[in-house]
Order: structure tokens, then C-alpha cells, then sequence
């Protein structure tokens, strides 16, 4: 066995839809990424009436988990948890399964009940996830669908319901037709699941919702790839039914974004959604960073939930790219005292203003790769990093804001983003540049008094009385600057200092 085995981790998911496997290694405390495979095994399909797993199914299953055992040779078995979930836990005879299965693996499979899912589901969000941690989490597996309220790392309550996309598509799509009444009638019988929980799950609140299954993965990149903002809402989730129905069939399904892979069940986890957002009725829900296979890992390393996920994300990427932090650190409090002053004029948002700050943390990652492109390289590090806690349009949003950190401004990219509106992201931009160069002498010492100060999209700048004189170089780059923005039509004004 390899030396370096002894870091390695592996996460098996037996789902209802498909087998996930992840394998990760354990640096610093947190884990890094090195093999995800998904395979589409539709065991829940191969269930019959009366519970019986179908063999065909059966072969489906082994045949991938042959695919997971050569990858499963190099990790110690102790690091090794393999979990199975809905159509298992039903199948009269999931053991003939199981057993095979071990066999294969060369290691135990253990069928975890509706509430161990659920939790282990709520684990893996806590510690991806960034964000308010009052919390509901919602999971569209195959054939059971979990929803977990919680506050922090602590659960609050927890429902595994005999729900899934495809049982769902089996019992309401099975004519592959996508007709309205279909809609309904699936609807219906979701929202009829839900009633006895619903009000448990009132009860006990939640300040955000988040969505950790394939059915939420599908609508984000639906919406990404659409130029849409990444919250899910009850709109969009009505206006992309009116687009399946107006497919016709579900061969002929075809919606910008959504893959082939996906279609088959997307209609039925769709309309378990709807119902999700109607009979508890959710505002919004954004994607989850993880669910049960990172619940897995973090249960065998032990690590306790960050209560800032994002912030442990900086600091690691910042030590990881040997990040001034110091510097950092300045030019955020600069950027944090710009928008006190001009917060209420542009109405900023505790989110945006958080994403301005990581920005501020992230700005000087590229001089790591080169100094010439610095802000080139810091967007594609930003872009392609893996950053727990950052939904990807945030991601794609803090890319876009150190790619314009200096010199020219790439405004159609500022609009491309869909963290925010393209309004709020240029003036997250102009706030950055100015704390950038303001801070550039790199000691506090020597920060001006910068007075700023928003009408429209008018911003003006009242520096200390004689600065500009004293400040040859400053002036230039303050006039450069003024010179930049006036480009994207950005008015930058410079007023007379107050005697």
C-alpha cells in the first residue's frame, strides 16, 4: 500500500438513481477532492410492486461498483464507508444484493434508515455550505426525498419521505407524456406527502434553504447556462414546467443547460419541487455545497463544523498562494469603510458587501503564478479553485471582481455574472479598485482619509487637504483611475478639498 494511503478517504453512495463514489485526501484539516464518479444505475426502476429488486437492476448495480473496487485497492478499509439508501432499505430482497456487493468491494455495506440519511445529508451541507446557518435542507433522491431543519452543526428535525424522481416518473410519467394533468397529478401527491411534516417544519424556522440533490444541480446549471441568477424560485420552477409541457414528450424534452443525462428525471423531480416550495412555502432555495458523501467523510474525520465556512475557505486559499494577508486585510477595511459611506446610496446588501470583502482577500492570489497578469491569473485561480461555501455564480462573481481589480474594465463580464444584478456588481468593482489603490503603499500609517460619496452613479472623492500636492504618484494613479471609469462611463469626480 502506498505510504500516502494513510490521507485518503472514500464516500460510496448507493442511491436510488445513481452510485456516487468521491475520494478525498485530508489536508489541514479540511479535504481536497481526487475521484468523483457517478454512474446512472436506476436501481429504484428495477423495484416492483411488491418490493422485489429485478436482476436486471441488480447486475446494473454490480456491474458499476466493479468500476468503484479498483479505485477502493489503494484506501485503508477503516476509511472506507459505503451506504446505501431508499430502494434498499425497501427491497424484500436487498440482501442477495448487499451481499455480492461486499463481495465486489471487499468491504461492508451498511443500509442506513431514512433519518440517518437525512442527517448525515445535513452534515455534509454544514460543512460546504456558506451562508445564514439556520437552515432547511431539502434532497430529491430516486425514491425517498429528505427535508432537515437545523442550526449550525445541531439538527432541529429531520424527515426521509417515500418520495423520489424516479419512482415518481415511474408512477405519473411512466407514458413518457408531459402533459399538465401529469404535472398535477404528481404535484398533488408530493404535496399530500408532505402535509403531516409540513408543519413540524415551520415550526422550528429557517433563515435560508438549500437544496443538496441532482434535481437542484440540474436548475443551477439550467439557470447559469440561461444567464438567469442562481436562486430558485417558485416562478422559475413554473416557467420551466410550462417549457417541458410544451415539449410534449420526454424524448422530445430539450431545455437550454440541462443535459441528457439529466432529462429522464427532471420533469418528476420538478414537480416534487413545486410542491416543496408550495406547501411549505419557500421564498428561495440556492445549491448546497455537499450532501451525504461529504456528511460521510467529515463523520470519519471528525472535524468540527466551521461556523464561517467562507472565512476558512480564504484564510486556506491565502496560505495556500502565500497571500500578503496583512495586505489584504487593509484594503477589505478600506473597501468596508467606502461602502459605510456610500452603502445607503446604492443599496447594498450584507451578501454583497461580504462578496466585496472576499474579493479584498482574494485580489493578490495571481501574483503567486506572475506579476504582468496578476489579475488574469487571480480570475482563473478564483474561477476553477474549489471554494466550500461560494455557490458557483459567487464564485464567478469574485473572479470577475479581481479580473477588474486595475487598468482596463471588462464591463460585459461585470454583467455576465449572475451573483448579483450587473448594476450592484459595478459598484462592487469601483469600491474594490479604489481600496486597491488607496491601500497600495501597503502600510496603515499611510492611508488617506478618503471621503466618498454616491448620487446616482456619480461617485466623488474628497481627499485631506494638500494630499494630492504631497503625493505626486498618488495623484497620478487617483487622475489614471478617474480616467478608466470615465470609460464604462463610470463618473469619478475628485473635489476640492475642505479647508
Amino acid at each position: 500500500m502506498l505510504s500516502t494511503a494513510s490521507s485518503l478517504y472514500a464516500a460510496i453512495d448507493l442511491g436510488s438513481n445513481s452510485f456516487h463514489m468521491l475520494v478525498v485526501r485530508e489536508v489541514a484539516g479540511s479535504i481536497q477532492t481526487l475521484t468523483r464518479i457517478k454512474r446512472k444505475v436506476r436501481l429504484a426502476a428495477g423495484l416492483s410492486r411488491d418490493n422485489v429488486l429485478a436482476p436486471e437492476a441488480m447486475e446494473r448495480g454490480w456491474q458499476c461498483l466493479r468500476l468503484f473496487a479498483e479505485r477502493l485497492q489503494d484506501i485503508p478499509q477503516a476509511q472506507i464507508r459505503v451506504v446505501a439508501t431508499a430502494t434498499l432499505r425497501l427491497a424484500v430482497n436487498a440482501q442477495a444484493f448487499i451481499a455480492k456487493a461486499q463481495e465486489i468491494l471487499g468491504c461492508p455495506v451498511q443500509v442506513i434508515s431514512g433519518e440517518e440519511e437525512a442527517r448525515l445529508i445535513y452534515q455534509g451541507v454544514a460543512h460546504t455550505t456558506g451562508g445564514d446557518d439556520r437552515r432547511l435542507v431539502v434532497d430529491i433522491g430516486g425514491a425517498s426525498t429528505e427535508l432537515v431543519t437545523g442550526t449550525g452543526a445541531q439538527t432541529t428535525s429531520l424527515f426521509s419521505l417515500s418520495m423520489g424522481c424516479v419512482t415518481w416518473l415511474e408512477r405519473y410519467f411512466s407514458d413518457r407524456n408531459l402533459e399538465q394533468t401529469h404535472f398535477d397529478t404528481a404535484e398533488q401527491a408530493a404535496r399530500d406527502v408532505l402535509r403531516p411534516v409540513a408543519d413540524e417544519l415551520r415550526r422550528h424556522g429557517w433563515k435560508v434553504c438549500v437544496g443538496a440533490s441532482g434535481t437542484v444541480q440540474a436548475l443551477q446549471e439550467i439557470m447559469m447556462a440561461q444567464g438567469m441568477d442562481e436562486r430558485i424560485t417558485l416562478a422559475k420552477l413554473q416557467q420551466l414546467k410550462q417549457r417541458a409541457i410544451q415539449c410534449g414528450r420526454l424524448e422530445e424534452l430539450e431545455i437550454q443547460g440541462l443535459t441528457l443525462e439529466r432529462a429522464l428525471v427532471f420533469p418528476s423531480g420538478l414537480a416534487i419541487l413545486i410542491a416543496i416550495f408550495t406547501e411549505l412555502n419557500i421564498q428561495c432555495m440556492t445549491l448546497a455545497g455537499g450532501a451525504l458523501r461529504e456528511g460521510l467523510v467529515y463523520g470519519m474525520l471528525h472535524l468540527a463544523v466551521d461556523q464561517d465556512i467562507r472565512r476558512r475557505t480564504l484564510r486556506n486559499i491565502q496560505r495556500r498562494f502565500m497571500v500578503d494577508t496583512e495586505q489584504a486585510q487593509r484594503v477589505a477595511q478600506l473597501a468596508s469603510h467606502f461602502a459605510d459611506q456610500v452603502g445607503e446610496q446604492w443599496e447594498l446588501e450584507p451578501l454583497s458587501r461580504e462578496l466585496l470583502l472576499s474579493a479584498c482577500h482574494l485580489h493578490e492570489i495571481g501574483l503567486s503564478v506572475d506579476f504582468k497578469y496578476a489579475p488574469q491569473h487571480a480570475a482563473y485561480l478564483v474561477k476553477n479553485l474549489d471554494l466550500p461555501g461560494f455557490t458557483p455564480a459567487q464564485k464567478k462573481l469574485l473572479a470577475t471582481l479581481v479580473l477588474n481589480q486595475t487598468n482596463t474594465i471588462d464591463l460585459p463580464s461585470l454583467h455576465q455574472q449572475n451573483a448579483v444584478p450587473p448594476r450592484v456588481a459595478e459598484h462592487l468593482c469601483r469600491l474594490l479598485r479604489l481600496a486597491i489603490l488607496f491601500a497600495s503603499r501597503r502600510r496603515d500609517d499611510l492611508l488617506p482619509e478618503v471621503s466618498l460619496s454616491a448620487r446616482g452613479e456619480t461617485l466623488t472623492m474628497q481627499l485631506p487637504q494638500g494630499w494630492l500636492e504631497e503625493h505626486p504618484l498618488g495623484t497620478e494613479m487617483v487622475e489614471q483611475e478617474s480616467q478608466w471609469q470615465s470609460y464604462v462611463h463610470w463618473p469619478l469626480d475628485i473635489a476640492a478639498p475642505s479647508a
